[in-house]
């Protein structure tokens, strides 16, 4: 009998992009290319979307803002305080049309991703698990159960693959975050360990805090807030009741240590630390039950040798290029909280309001590559009047730059033979400083906070004069300048309490004038530049 030609067999499958993973990373790529007219598929091993969110977070309260009512109107305004919606063309698939809560329940974004899929007819194959992915011959080869998928273009959408389980002596006694009881109850009058300072650590800590008789939570490093950090994904205010109660002596503590080895002593666990902040100070603490709450990994046993995915130094995340591409793999790309490791514990890439805007820019880099399409731009006259305009219409209006602050840019790239700005949004800042860094001179625009190490985040003292507009602690613009990719220059505006950035004082007339000093007519380093 002759062998069944790969064009015929139905168990071989050739796309130019091949999706793993129908969460909102997924789901959102997918939209992206189904509207490009792009060849794709998104494969999902569930019989949903969103699989992830069945499961975590464990007590089914998501901390991803939910802000419905706000003073603004403009659909792209609004996306800055909502933190769930995908982006996409109909004013019905928007997340607060699901919960007007403004901590949602994981429920209803599964809710919401289902009919996103369903509404928007994206080929997403349900109930194919991915068991091998390889690099033949340039191209990708993945491996379901009989069937094989081939791409030139993978990109990998898969979330965390599974818990982190830390190197510590004895850990497998701990209970999981991803399967110890939620309920409260059964820890009434223990005493508790929770090994880990994050969010989900704090979940817990905050299901058991009526019951417990007491609480330790323990880590390496002091807790990490997210009011001081800006960074949403460190502790939230909402748990803030156990950092209360351990300063209100109420037993309940938050330990800087390394714990050292656990293990068994009847009914009780023995747990050896050694104190990180206390000049090495070692204790033996017993415990009624250890619970492990320390975060998620990628999963890598997918990928065999010929295209397996270098790591971030936490060894948890891929090592990505500016272009969210595998640093080592030629045609892999990651979406979603796997393209977390350029901006680490600092934007939002991990979060659906990072990467959807992410994933948008993503998908014109992925066009540009293998469709030829040139990523979008805009003309923008080379005068100070004109850029000043753009410039601050854009950090007033976008909602990618407010959330991806200190990541997503806006570029402007002198072109020589027009003498006018080609302007380019929402590129990742390095990206563009190394895709222009031939250029003469490039603007690059983003929104960033000020500095980390105030005393009291509540107490900053201001000065509100436009030059010290550097000093700003708050939201505010920051105009760079680049000459043949080395940054020269920067011009920092003071921050607003609206988020406005258009005073003629405080804003327009500092930022002309910086401008202007940039593309002033004679500079040897510039073309001729006519105003």
């Amino acid at each position: 009998m002759p062998e069944t030609s790969p064009a015929t067999d139905p168990r071989e499958h050739t796309h130019r992009y091949l999706i793993i993973g129908a969460g909102p990373a997924g789901l959102q790529l997918s939209y992206f290319l189904d509207r490009a007219g792009a060849d794709y598929l998104t494969l999902e091993r569930e019989d949903a979307p969103g699989g992830f969110f069945r499961r975590f977070p464990r007590h089914r309260r998501l901390i991803s803002l939910n802000k419905v009512n706000t003073v603004e109107k403009d659909p792209e305004i609004l996306l800055r305080w909502d933190w769930n919606s995908l982006l996409n063309d109909s004013p019905d698939l928007l997340f607060p049309n699901y919960s007007r809560e403004y901590f949602p329940a994981a429920d209803d974004l599964l809710r919401y991703l289902a009919d996103f899929q369903r509404e928007h007819a994206l080929n997403v194959r349900y109930d194919t698990a991915v068991d091998r992915i390889e690099k033949v011959d340039g191209r990708f080869v993945v491996h379901s159960g009989d069937e094989v998928f081939r791409a030139e273009c993978l990109i990998v959408a898969t979330g965390w693959g599974g818990p982190h389980v830390p190197d510590i002596p004895g850990i497998e006694l701990a209970s999981g975050y991803e399967d110890v009881s939620t309920s409260g109850e059964e820890f009434t009058g223990k005493r508790v360990l929770i090994i880990g300072k994050g969010n989900s650590a704090f979940e817990t800590a905050h299901a058991l805090l009526p019951h417990a008789a007491i609480i330790h939570m323990a880590s390496p490093n002091p807790v990490k807030l997210a009011w001081t950090s800006k960074h949403p994904g460190h502790v939230r205010g909402q748990y803030g009741s156990l950092l209360d109660s351990y300063w209100f002596k109420t037993l309940h503590a938050v330990l800087e240590c390394q714990i050292d080895r656990i293990w068994r002593e009847g009914d009780a666990y023995k747990t050896a630390i050694t104190y990180t902040l206390a000049q090495g100070e070692q204790a033996l603490l017993e415990y009624d039950a250890v619970i492990r709450c320390t975060g998620f990994t990628m999963d890598g046993d997918i990928f065999d040798a010929s295209c397996t995915p270098e790591r971030a130094p936490n060894g948890r995340i891929p090592a990505i290029r500016p272009d969210f591409q595998s640093a080592n793999v030629d045609g892999l790309y990651f979406a979603g909280t796997l393209m977390q490791a350029r901006d680490f514990k600092k934007a939002s890439s991990a979060f659906i309001d990072g990467f959807r805007y992410n994933l948008r820019t993503l998908a014109a880099l992925l066009a540009e590559r293998y469709e030829g399409t040139p990523i979008p731009r805009h003309v923008v006259p080379a005068n100070p009047d004109a850029l000043t305009g753009t410039m601050l219409e854009r950090a007033n209006y976008s909602s990618a730059l407010w959330t991806q602050f200190e990541y997503l840019s806006d570029a402007y790239v002198l072109e020589k033979a027009s003498g006018n700005f080609q302007r380019y949004e929402d590129l990742p800042e390095d990206y563009a400083a190394e895709r222009f860094a031939d250029e003469e001179l490039m603007f690059t625009v983003t929104l960033r906070w000020g500095r980390q190490d105030y005393g009291d985040v509540f107490a900053i003292e201001r000065h509100p004069t436009p030059d010290r507009a550097e000093e700003s602690a708050f939201l505010h613009p920051v105009i760079r300048v680049w000459r043949r990719g080395e940054q020269v220059a920067e011009r920092h505006l003071l921050e607003d309490l609206q988020a406005r950035w258009l005073d003629p004082v405080r804003h327009v007339e500092p930022l002309c004038r910086f401008l202007g000093e940039q593309l002033r007519p004679g500079d040897d380093r510039l073309p001729t530049i006519g105003f």
